[in-house]
């Protein structure tokens, strides 16, 4: 992994979280004791962060430092096309056991 991606990661991950959080920049850039134009460059993915401020930031998010740099998406496209397929797939066969299993449910009602 570049380190280009990881910046990606890292900044992605800092505005959701803060989002999560519901602080504002200037919030979130007060509680970890940096500037809100640091802050934007950060989660711009233009500069790169301490370890200090990293873990200030997880703290402050109530969240481990790792889940910072963890990508959101770890599945290739196609696998995760080839999944949203086979999901469907699922549901369809389930329903229709659903529907079958009523209509024998049904018929025993019938019968009584």
């Amino acid at each position: 992994m570049a380190e280009e991606d990881l910046r990606t990661i890292l900044s992605a991950n800092i505005r959701r979280y803060r989002s999560l959080r519901n602080f504002t920049q200037a919030e979130f850039a007060s509680k970890i004791a940096i500037s809100v134009p640091f802050l934007s460059d950060i989660e711009n993915g233009k500069k790169w962060v301490s370890s200090g401020t990293l873990v200030k930031m997880a703290n402050v998010l109530k969240i481990e430092v790792y889940e910072l740099l963890k990508p959101d998406k770890v599945l290739p496209d196609k696998t995760a096309d080839i999944l949203e397929k086979f999901s469907t797939d699922v549901h369809t066969e389930f329903g229709k056991s659903l529907d079958g299993l009523c209509s024998s449910y049904m018929k025993k009602l019938a019968k009584k």
